[in-house]
């Protein structure tokens, strides 16, 4: 199965150096199977017994660090899910710990819609806010129900205490949509200015949400569309057909006042570039066309990239999920083949690189999950292995000696 990935993946990754050692990415945390902490095993058994609590059908999606903590979103695709936010310590005792449902368990036995229903991704200021992505769709992969809208759900992460409830309004959530990722855009240091955009993947859109007001808008343009062949994949063996749109999306440096918003669709090999002034304008939601813009050339085939994101020194690190690797271009060179590199690559631990986030803290650290999604989609997970992983990686050391180091760092 690596060969049948190398060989597909070769095309692309000519056109990046070859850095495939691991020198900078390092495990925290591994599961065969997703086990969470119980308040004592009689309820961990009753929950097995009456089917709310099913491990195989658990996976972990969505990555964030603050301070001492990460937090993991297990969203309720399958049946069986009890909890759909955890946390647990960054010193690790445990190699295989059970997630501790987060803030409390109360949040995620609520009914009625009081309570979190599916977490997708969660997205942390630098003001220790962490703004969470709720899909309200349960048994995406069996059964599709709607039970909530779509909301955004803010925590205070020195309280652990839920300060803001925000649905999107139903005319920005179109039918079928899939709400699966965001980011949280300040420059302030009170996050008075604080803007969310949350990509729309299978709509093709992407919505913005001003704090100051609690308002939502939402633009749509054709760059948010999926190419129709970087929509077949095939990884390790596997062939699936994906089409998703808009997904990855990652914020440059602030300059003069603005900073650009570097977004992809999943099933593409494009990068793309808007100014966030503009999507913090609600006047342009429908004169834009031209704002947003293609960045140099393709990735090329295997090219498809989930999450991205941007460090202080303005390099941004990539999952291509069809190499079981991590990327790096330099911001502030030209976005192209001669600017890119790989800075970790693993047939093993890195297959399906899904969230990567870059924390606020000082030294940085990009945390990344890898979940071999399309393996748990198709029901060919195999208890015995180590499927989910956190990982960490210190940006600086990763792109020592690659095209992606900067000239000056920023600690």
């Amino acid at each position: 199965m690596r060969l049948v990935c190398l060989i597909l993946c070769i095309g692309l990754a000519a056109a990046y150096r070859d850095h495939t050692q691991n020198k900078a990415l390092n495990t925290l945390y591994r599961w065969k199977q997703i086990d969470f902490a119980y308040p004592s095993e009689i309820d961990k058994q009753r929950a097995i017994a009456n089917g709310r609590f099913n491990q195989t059908n658990v996976i972990p999606l969505g990555i964030e660090r603050w301070r001492n903590r990460i937090f993991i979103s297990t969203p309720a695709w399958k049946r069986g899910v009890p909890v759909t936010l955890s946390t647990l310590p960054t010193s690790a005792g445990d190699a295989s710990p059970p997630l501790t449902p987060y803030p409390s368990w109360e949040w995620h036995n609520a009914g009625n819609c009081t309570g979190f229903t599916s977490v997708f991704r969660m997205s942390v200021d630098h003001c220790g806010v962490m703004w969470v992505l709720d899909s309200g769709q349960v048994e995406a992969f069996e059964t599709p129900r709607q039970l909530c809208p779509p909301t955004l759900f803010a925590i205070d992460l020195d309280t652990d205490t839920v300060i803001g409830k925000y649905p999107i309004p139903q005319k920005f959530v179109l039918q079928n949509s899939l709400i699966t990722n965001l980011v949280v855009d300040s420059r302030d240091a009170q996050c008075r200015d604080l803007h969310v955009y949350i990509a729309d993947a299978w709509r093709f859109g992407l919505i913005v949400f001003r704090n100051a007001d609690a308002a939502f808008w939402r633009f749509s343009h054709y760059t948010f569309y999926p190419e129709p062949l970087l929509s077949n994949y095939t990884l390790h063996g596997l062939n699936y057909q994906w089409s998703d749109g808009l997904f990855g999306m990652s914020l440059g440096k602030v300059h003069l006042g603005d900073r650009p918003l570097y977004y992809h669709a999943m099933s593409s090999s494009l990068e793309f570039v808007v100014s966030t002034s503009v999507l913090r304008d609600p006047s342009r939601v429908n004169n834009a066309v031209d704002e947003f813009k293609l960045l140099g050339e393709s990735r090329g085939p295997g090219g498809q990239v989930s999450a991205a994101a941007i460090d202080r020194n303005g390099v941004m690190f990539f999952n291509l999920i069809s190499q079981d690797s991590i990327g790096c271009w330099n911001t502030y060179t030209e976005f192209g083949s001669r600017n890119w590199d790989i800075v970790a690559t693993n047939f093993d631990t890195l297959v399906f690189p899904n969230d990567l986030r870059i924390d606020h803290e000082v030294p940085q650290f990009a945390w990344i999950i890898s979940n071999r999604l399309p393996m748990y989609q198709f029901n060919l997970i195999d208890p015995n292995e180590y499927n989910y992983r956190v990982l960490y990686l210190d940006p600086v050391e990763a792109v020592e000696n690659t095209v992606c180091q900067p000239r000056l760092y920023s600690y």
